[in-house]
C-alpha cells in the first residue's frame, strides 16, 4: 500500500485520487495512519462483504437494549 503525508496528500491532491483507484492508499500525520483513500468499487466490495457478518447474539442484544432504551433515545432526539 502506497502511503502520503498529510501535507503531500493535501497538495498532490488529484495524483492521490488516481492512485486510489488502483489500490487504497494510506495517509499518515506525525507517523500515524489519520486516512485511507480507496476508490467507490473497493469501498463497496469491503462493504458488501462485511454485510452480515455481525454475531447473532450482537444482533440480539442490540435489538434488545434499542427496545429497553427506546423512550430515552427518544427523548435524547427532541
Amino acid at each position: 500500500m502506497k502511503s502520503f503525508s498529510a501535507s503531500d496528500a493535501k497538495n498532490r491532491f488529484g495524483q492521490l485520487i488516481d492512485m486510489a483507484q488502483a489500490e487504497p492508499v494510506r495517509v499518515q500525520r506525525q507517523g500515524r495512519d489519520v486516512a485511507i483513500v480507496m476508490s467507490p468499487d473497493e469501498f463497496r466490495r469491503m462493504a458488501e462483504a462485511a454485510r452480515g457478518k455481525v454475531n447473532p447474539a450482537v444482533e440480539r442484544l442490540h435489538a434488545e437494549s434499542a427496545k429497553r432504551w427506546a423512550t430515552v433515545y427518544e427523548a435524547l432526539a427532541k
